[in-house]
């Protein structure tokens, strides 16, 4: 995040715009709707700044002056639109040594604020900016924004303005009356507002809020949600409203960490991932502490790394809510194995190589692999090996000792999904060693069968590390071969 995204409240305050064309005119226009107090600052105003003199009355003047330092003392905020190289490097010069915000039209180097593209719903308002760099793709983000946003949700707001101190006076539990908006604005108030019935609305607000007191406080709910592989665009629908909602959020070592950026930025945030021989916090602890939080009114999150019920312990966890009769839902994800697949371009099946696909694990309970549990093992299979990559050399050892040739082709794709997603291609016999000198790390998964060698025709996407030298991830020895 370049810049830090704020309201300024400007009612009454004396702010400078420096320059007479159409976007000081805009400017102006922008902060005298924001109810400050307006100077312009130009020698000779255009038509636009002309026709705005007119029509604003007495809380906008004109100095017929061109700008010096020391005219934007005890201003609250100063926007340069001369177009002018040296007058508006002055205004930038000046405003900074005061410390004062400024913003030069079109100039981002020499602005401390931005200003953004507004959806104007008031009091509810959408800002969208680039940074700067590019000003026409946030108009065009925000027009779209403006055919999918209602003019009542203004209205709606303001409803919500008006009841706000009952409300909290009503229910002085924040995560409560978090609860209950949610519930105003997904409900019939809100539907009334939208229809131009503000008066049944509010009814309706006031009815529900009766009701809200009358019952215990809320119970709380544990969502035991799939992130995905690491990608957060393969989140479901229903995964970012849950994230949107949580209280508290319990956390797996993600493969993207941005994904914890869509989870509700109140949302309190416990790290609970696993790694080899180190666990933040025990199975048997995350288990007890879903259960403690729940138990405290909290809705909690449990977000886990691909889908919750395919290695991901989900089983166990939600076991711990029935006996405690916790009320929970489980969101599915695209699992691990289905991501790192089709981004590395390496199908599950194929008609005319892999008949059918097994899921495996390269790390038991013990900590060694046994593959020869899972034994035998068909050339015309897939297998998908979770938590294998520390015991690589182990697993493609125990697979070529339960019938698979050494020569079988085998590959490791790590952070899959991700700009940092990297693809090593061998064989049983090559994949081990090709891994430690790539120096692959975790998370990855181990892929082996005749698919493997479809990677180098089907393989579309690339991440940073692999488009800056695709070819280095191919074993030079690997024989597989394709059909034409």
């Amino acid at each position: 995040m370049h810049h830090y995204p704020i309201f300024l409240k400007l009612d009454g305050c004396r702010c400078l715009v420096v320059g007479g064309g159409e976007a000081a005119a805009r400017r102006a226009g922008d902060l005298l709707d924001a109810g400050a107090r307006v100077e312009l600052i130009t020698p000779e105003p255009g038509s636009s700044c002309e026709q705005l003199l007119e029509n604003a009355g007495e809380a906008l003047s004109h100095r017929a002056e061109v700008f010096t330092p020391g005219m934007e003392a005890g201003a609250a905020l100063v926007v340069g639109a001369t177009g002018e190289e040296a007058t508006d490097r002055a205004v930038y010069q000046a405003c900074r040594a005061r410390g004062i915000p400024v913003n030069v039209a079109g100039r981002p180097t020499l602005s401390t604020y931005i200003t953004p593209v507004l959806v104007d719903r008031s009091p509810l308002q959408l800002a969208i900016s680039s940074g700067g760099a590019a000003p026409v793709l946030a108009r065009q983000i925000a027009s779209r924004l403006e055919t999918l946003i209602p003019a009542a949700y203004g209205r709606l707001a303001g409803l919500a303005g008006r009841m706000r101190e009952r409300v909290r006076a009503a229910l002085p539990d924040k995560d409560w009356r978090l609860r209950f908006w949610e519930q105003v604005f997904d409900g019939a108030a809100a539907e009334s507002v939208l229809a131009g019935r503000e008066a049944e609305a509010e009814a309706e607000l006031m009815r529900l809020l009766e009701e809200e007191q009358a019952r215990p406080a809320p119970q709380g709910e544990v969502f035991l949600v799939g992130a995905g592989p690491g990608d957060p665009d393969l989140l479901t629908f229903r995964a970012l409203r849950l994230m949107q909602r949580a209280d508290v959020v319990l956390y797996d070592r993600l493969a993207a960490p941005a994904l914890l950026d869509l989870v509700r930025k109140e949302a309190e945030r416990i790290p609970v991932g696993k790694r080899r021989g180190r666990h933040t916090l025990p199975q048997e602890r995350i288990n007890e502490r879903l259960v403690e939080l729940a138990r405290e009114g909290k809705r909690v999150l449990r977000l886990k790394g691909g889908d919750p019920f395919l290695f991901g312990r989900g089983g166990e966890e939600i076991e711990g809510l029935i006996e405690h009769d916790i009320p929970f839902q489980v969101v599915p994800g695209v699992s691990a194995a289905q991501g790192a697949a089709s981004y590395a371009g390496i199908p599950l099946t194929h008609r005319d190589y892999a008949q059918s696909c097994r899921l495996l694990t390269g790390h038991r309970r013990a900590g060694h692999p046994q593959m020869k549990a899972h034994a035998p093992y068909r050339c015309d299979e897939t297998l998908i090996i979770y938590m294998g990559l520390v015991n690589l050399e182990a697993v493609c050892e125990q697979l070529c000792e339960c019938g698979l040739p050494p020569e079988h082709p085998a590959a490791v794709v790590a952070q899959a999904t991700t700009p940092q997603q990297r693809v090593v291609l061998g064989n049983l016999r090559t994949l081990a060693q090709r891994v430690r000198d790539e120096r692959v790390e975790s998370p990855a998964l181990v892929v082996v069968g005749p698919t493997v060698q479809l990677h180098p025709r089907l393989g579309w996407y690339r991440g940073e590390a692999e488009g800056r030298d695709a070819a280095a991830s191919i074993d030079p020895c690997w024989t597989g071969g394709l059909h034409d």
